[in-house]
């Protein structure tokens, strides 16, 4: 193969209907190290708003139990991706989060603005740190695929362009950034996970170096102190690098998920999607989910 075998199957491809084929093959081939990267920083731009990052706090699962809901998401996220949403797994997937959801008052702006950081954050993390950017078709067929993701989430009035997502997420950070102490606290308790990903003399540097790659808007909402200068021209500069280096490699033949790497750590022995995040003691098996999806059959992700 190529270095742009995939680019060229992409291009093939129509963003209206092959939209999930185009996203498994930009995210799994293409950028599967971006792409884990990006999503994760996209959800955690979400702890800025006070309504989401108060809420997380509260449940006291992304500060008590932190690497767990990485796994948790990650995995759930990843089955709707690397099985489709017609399939068993992307069923049960979308089926837990609609349960966990429910659990929760969570209002469509909020789940909007979501859905627009998985869309728009990706697309500008490429920008600037990818080995090629996002090729048209893979932009559109990105809004496609959330866009799908959202209506199994019976979210209303969903964007349906990119250039919608984008002014949907700028204005609502705009308007709605702003430090609560609860979102601090599920950003250091993130920051922290992330560190402990490194051995443990680097720990304190990895996140030092974390804040240096947030905007400034987002470093204010945490209250985070402005790094240096030239600590922050260096790590978006070995960013950079990185991105070309990957250039130089060759085609990625095999799909590469992110239980594959080493930062999914909680269930060696694998792993239902019908068992992954949390549950309430109210909650019904095989409920609460407002998307039809006819028979539930249990299957390991891996499957």
């Amino acid at each position: 193969m190529k270095r742009r075998d995939w680019l060229n199957r992409i291009q093939q491809l129509d963003p209206e209907t092959d939209f999930a084929e185009i996203y498994r093959i930009s995210s799994t081939h293409e950028f599967p190290w971006d792409t884990t990267q990006a999503l994760g920083f996209a959800l955690y731009r979400t702890y800025a708003v006070p309504s989401i990052g108060r809420l997380l706090a509260a449940t006291g699962e992304f500060t008590g139990r932190t690497q767990k809901r990485y796994d948790d998401t990650v995995l759930i996220l990843e089955a709707v991706v690397e099985h489709g949403f017609g399939s068993v797994q992307g069923r049960e997937a979308i089926r837990r989060m609609n349960q966990m959801h429910k659990r929760y008052t969570i209002t469509d702006d909020d789940f909007r603005y979501v859905l627009a950081t998985f869309v728009v954050v990706p697309k500008r993390w490429l920008d600037d740190y990818g080995w090629r950017p996002y090729s048209a078709h893979e932009v559109r067929a990105s809004v496609n695929y959330y866009r799908e993701l959202g209506r199994h989430m019976n979210i209303r009035g969903i964007p349906e362009t990119y250039e919608e997502f984008e002014r949907l997420l700028d204005d609502y950070e705009r308007a709605n950034f702003a430090f609560d102490q609860g979102g601090r606290d599920v950003s250091d308790a993130t920051l922290d996970l992330m560190a402990s990903w490194y051995p443990t003399p680097v720990r304190p540097s990895i996140r030092r170096s974390s804040v240096c790659l947030l905007d400034d808007p987002l470093r204010e909402a945490f209250g985070y102190p402005r790094p240096p200068a030239l600590l922050r021209a260096v790590v978006r500069g070995g960013m950079r690098l990185r991105g070309r280096f990957v250039r130089l490699l060759p085609p990625r033949r095999a799909p590469h998920y992110a239980r594959d790497g080493r930062l999914v750590r909680g269930y060696p022995g694998g792993y239902l999607v019908s068992e992954l995040g949390t549950f309430g003691p109210d909650a019904p098996a095989g409920g609460g989910c407002p998307f039809p999806h006819g028979t539930a059959v249990e299957g390991p992700a891996t499957a």
